[in-house]
């Protein structure tokens, strides 16, 4: 299981897998005003790169970050550590739980079996 990300962790790792290599300096760039300052973006990826989630390569005085976890590896994680969290690691549990609050209409859960049935994503 993976550290878990802090939302602005979360949201720089978010332009990080967009951008693939970048500096914090790119990073910055890509987030909205007003942006935090630039030491804050610098701490967060080296929390980033602590926590396991970037590989850091030196070149001259500026580093290149690049993910060293996909997307998709760390949304499989998140949600399998929310599941297991607040649906006592059922995913059927959890689904019923969202066609109950009527976030899903049957022909939502229909769509959704027939893409688990074909092996679809």
């Amino acid at each position: 299981m993976m550290e878990k990300l802090t939302k602005q962790e979360e949201e720089v790792m978010l332009h990080v897998w967009k951008l693939g290599s970048c500096t914090t300096k790119e990073i910055l760039q890509q987030l909205d005003e007003p942006r935090p300052p630039y030491t804050t973006i610098a701490s967060v990826m080296n929390n980033l790169k602590r926590k396991g989630y970037l590989n850091a390569e030196q070149h001259g005085l500026t580093y290149h970050f690049s993910p060293r976890i996909g997307q998709s590896e760390y949304k499989s994680d998140f949600m399998r550590s929310f599941v297991s969290n607040y649906f006592k690691n059922s995913f059927r549990e959890m689904v019923s739980f969202f066609a109950k609050e009527e976030d899903l209409s049957p022909e939502d859960l229909k769509e959704i079996i027939n893409e688990i049935e074909s092996g679809n994503d």
